[in-house]
């Protein structure tokens, strides 16, 4: 395996492991808190992946870009090029309009509508992760064909 590729698969997998984990074990557990102590909890962890992630997923795209380039690449290639892609449109088109909204929000006196917010970040959550982890093991895929 080149150095390449294994980077890929180090980036591509801690990005799609700490969406996907947020999204199946953390906000699940979320959505059962009240209003403070979740938007609290929102704003708090907004930081802490707001930091990581606009890198983590955008260099998970151009590893994918980059290894989906190199000649004699497999066809899993350019489908985890797709899917990386996809999340990433998504995220910008949804998710970050949502999270700029919240980071701003009075815990304890949260705008109307917020409830209806948060729930279209958690659907898009959803679908960004699953296409963050099938990038991930088409990535794998790529690597061992």
């Amino acid at each position: 395996m080149d150095l390449l590729v294994f980077i890929a698969l180090i980036v591509t997998g801690f990005v799609a492991c700490a969406e996907f984990g947020s999204y199946a074990f953390v906000h699940p557990v979320l959505r059962r808190l009240q209003p403070p102590e979740r938007l609290a909890v929102e704003q708090g962890l907004l930081k802490t992946f707001g930091r990581v992630m606009p890198i983590g997923m955008t260099a998970s795209l151009v590893l994918a870009i980059t290894v989906a380039s190199k000649g004699g690449s497999s066809s899993w290639s350019w489908p985890a090029v797709a899917a990386f892609g996809t999340a990433l449109i998504f995220t910008l088109i949804v998710n970050v309009p949502i999270n700029r909204a919240t980071g701003h929000w009075d815990t304890d006196d949260p705008p109307p509508g917020w409830e209806r917010a948060r729930n279209r970040w958690e659907y898009f959550q959803g679908v960004r992760s699953w296409l963050l982890l099938v990038g991930f093991v088409l990535v794998c895929a790529a690597a061992t064909a």
